[in-house]
């Protein structure tokens, strides 16, 4: 064997994890994953540890191998919800230059996935009872979103914290009014609609860039709402 190939295998049993490794990132994944869905069926403070360690068929102690406490994995699952929503935003508005248009695409675009994917919504919707998930860690993109519009003098608030508020307490409503069946079959325009004239635009500004094809990419703008 030559001294690079020993290098090589050397590199690769270093920086591969081992089966005890790999075991314990199973383990951690299949909780968090039964902790989702636990929490989306029947909200955070109705589910106990048994029930999650339960629906992820592993050992009661088990959870205590890779969480401290209940609130540690909310917490994982929230951390791990919020940046896969955030980062699909963020690919979907990459190309997009109006901070009215991205915001208008942020909220149409969960408006929509809670028609197409309820367990997620319900997710979302269940943990922020508890938990304030899209007001205290979404809430960072939207106060990014509209800060820009207010810099580039799109858009005009009398309180940006407010505004915020309001705007994520409405989507939250609106994706509820989905999974319950009382949305119009429109309601991402037309909410994103109200956040524009909320956030200062103009009402024929604001039914016009709600109304703009969405840009292609993780909710097309072929899925119906």
């Amino acid at each position: 064997m030559t001294r690079q190939s020993t290098t090589d295998t050397v590199a690769t049993m270093t920086t591969q994890p081992d089966r005890h490794t790999r075991r314990r990132e199973a383990t951690r994944t299949k909780l968090i994953q039964a902790a989702k869905s636990l929490f989306a069926r029947q909200g955070v403070d109705n589910t106990r540890i048994q029930e999650i360690t339960n629906e992820a068929d592993v050992g009661f102690g088990s959870f205590y191998n890779h969480f401290q406490s209940k609130e540690a994995i909310i917490e994982a699952v929230l951390a791990e919800t919020v940046a896969a929503q955030g980062a699909e935003i963020d690919a979907l508005t990459a190309q997009l230059d109006d901070p009215a248009e991205i915001i208008s695409v942020a909220h149409r675009t969960f408006v929509r996935r809670a028609r197409r994917d309820p367990a997620w919504a319900w997710l979302l919707v269940r943990l922020d009872v508890s938990h304030n998930v899209v007001l205290a860690s979404l809430g960072f993109y939207a106060r990014r979103d509209l800060r820009a519009g207010i810099r580039a003098g799109r858009l005009s608030v009398p309180h940006e914290g407010l505004a915020v508020f309001a705007a994520g307490g409405a989507l939250l409503y609106v994706m509820r009014a989905v999974l319950d069946g009382q949305a119009p079959k429109d309601a991402d325009i037309y909410h994103a609609e109200g956040v524009l004239r909320l956030f200062g635009l103009s009402a024929d500004d604001a039914a016009k860039i709600a109304r703009r094809p969405l840009p292609v990419g993780g909710t097309s703008a072929q899925d119906s709402a």
